[in-house]
């Protein structure tokens, strides 16, 4: 009994097994181990994309980075980001006789820490004296999510002033 049903799904086993490497083969770029599958140039990764320049952004744009302001929005409104982009941070450093409010930049390990603004785990990346003139610049250097906040007044800055985004740049593919 055993047998039967081994001998009626081995042709079906065999086509769906078939069909899903054709399909892994036709794919523009299939990567097979450290080597490259492309129709024309196996086995050799592309070369760099030499008309692509990064681009510099401003975060928040004219706003700056400052409280209150949607950064998500903002993120979300100038996407895409690619490797090698780079996002300036402009603010005002705290004034010289301690008022004012400072802010500073810091890059959270994972999703869970950036949506509870949890920063025990999270890298300061820029003080409050940092942002002043040109601003502090981050290049974004590999293809995955970054996540950056405004850790300053125990977090309420990123709680509650929406000093917080996430963005994705992707990878420019030469076609």
């Amino acid at each position: 009994m055993a047998f039967a049903y081994s001998a009626q799904a081995f042709p079906l086993l065999a086509l769906l097994f078939s069909s899903m490497f054709a399909i892994g083969l036709a794919n523009y770029d299939f990567n097979w181990g450290s080597r490259t599958w492309n129709k024309t140039n196996f086995p050799y990764t592309h070369p760099p994309n030499a008309t692509h320049t990064s681009n510099r952004f401003i975060v928040g744009g004219s706003e700056n980075w400052h409280y209150g302001f949607n950064y998500m929005d903002w993120a979300q409104n100038n996407t895409p980001f690619f490797v090698n982009d780079t996002l300036v941070f402009k603010y005002d450093p705290p004034y010289a006789n301690g008022t004012g409010f400072p802010h500073t930049v810091y890059l959270f390990p994972n999703y869970w820490s950036f949506i509870k603004c949890d920063f025990k785990k999270a890298k300061r990346i820029a003080d409050p004296s940092e942002g002043a003139g040109e601003g502090f610049e981050f290049v974004l250097k590999k293809m995955q999510t970054y996540y950056f906040a405004c850790g300053e007044h125990k977090g309420i800055h990123c709680k509650t002033g929406n000093m917080k985004f996430a963005v994705m740049p992707l990878k420019h593919w030469r076609f």
